[in-house]
């Protein structure tokens, strides 16, 4: 934590300097510091949707490093899947596409100016930082593009660190590190790995035993542009949806008859799960704004 500059960043609170003590606190045996740090975490250092600010490339950083950690949630396994889970958000932040260089550009032009606008922000008051996100320059904008190309930058880190998960003895970890990659590995730097990890996904999916892991490991590999449609017939409607959504079955007939059903009674996907959430990563984008992103023909 030491090595970062947390006085320069900022979060969706203002100056990031509260994070190093919020995350440290996530090894801690004090219930409350715990309780406020993992809410920070969740709520702070990463926008809506897995977008980034400033502050989240280093937070992600530390959270891969916490996965290797045995102070971490001892009693409570759910935790590093927790983790994990913010790791696909980072790598939803990162999903550039064509833009990183673009971006890259653009920070490179006007960087004497986003440092003056970040000093500007760091030391403004709440009511002086929201006047600056409408003060017409744009700056405030590419600084959060900036902070998603931090996180594009780091994502091969990320994955590395994430990878030894898809073998974990625990079944729910191992679903939320497919998920985890399924964002990760969409970076440029992994197309060489794709088609292994897509191999090594379905295996996975061929093997799960629940319908949650199911689906969620299915939207991973629709994710890497993997073949999804043994799945389509599924007994299960929610897996037969999560199979459907692989942006690759756009046009295929059965795919689009089954997202025609889900746009119909979105209530039966959600109670196809039980008591359980959706899939992790419905929980960052609903089905609906998944849907709209996929044209049914």
């Amino acid at each position: 934590m030491d090595e970062v500059d947390w006085s320069g960043l900022f979060h969706a609170s203002g100056p990031a300097c509260d994070t190093p003590r919020h995350l440290a606190a996530l090894l801690s045996d004090d219930a409350e510091a715990f309780v406020d740090g993992y809410s920070h975490l969740w709520s702070a250092t990463l926008r809506r949707e897995g977008k980034a600010w400033p502050a989240t490339a280093p937070t992600a950083l530390l959270v891969a490093e916490l996965l290797d950690n045995p102070l971490l949630g001892p009693d409570d396994p759910s935790l590093p899947d927790a983790m994990l889970a913010y790791l696909y958000g980072v790598g939803v932040a990162a999903d550039l596409g064509d833009r990183a260089a673009e971006i890259r550009t653009r920070v490179k032009d006007r960087a004497p100016e986003l440092r003056v606008w970040t000093v500007e922000y760091l030391s403004a008051d709440a009511d002086g930082r929201a006047r600056m996100w409408q003060d017409g320059t744009e700056l405030g904008e590419l600084v959060l593009d900036q902070a998603a190309l931090a996180c594009f930058d780091l994502v091969p880190t990320l994955l590395r660190r994430t990878l030894p998960y898809l073998a974990s003895e625990r079944a729910r970890r191992r679903t939320c590190a497919a998920a985890a990659v399924g964002s990760l590995a969409r970076h440029p730097a992994a197309s060489a790995q794709r088609p292994e990890l897509l191999k090594q996904l379905t295996s996975m999916a061929r093997a799960a035993d629940s319908s949650y892991d199911l689906a969620t490991i299915l939207i991973a590999i629709g994710h890497l542009g993997g073949d999804t449609r043994p799945w389509l017939t599924d007994p299960h409607a929610g897996v037969r949806a999560c199979a459907a959504l692989a942006p690759d079955l756009a046009g295929d007939d059965t795919a689009d008859q089954v997202l025609m059903e889900l746009a119909r009674s979105p209530q039966a996907f959600g109670k196809s799960f039980g008591d359980l959430a959706p899939p992790l990563q419905l929980q960052f984008k609903s089905c609906q704004d998944l849907l709209r992103g996929r044209r049914v023909s």
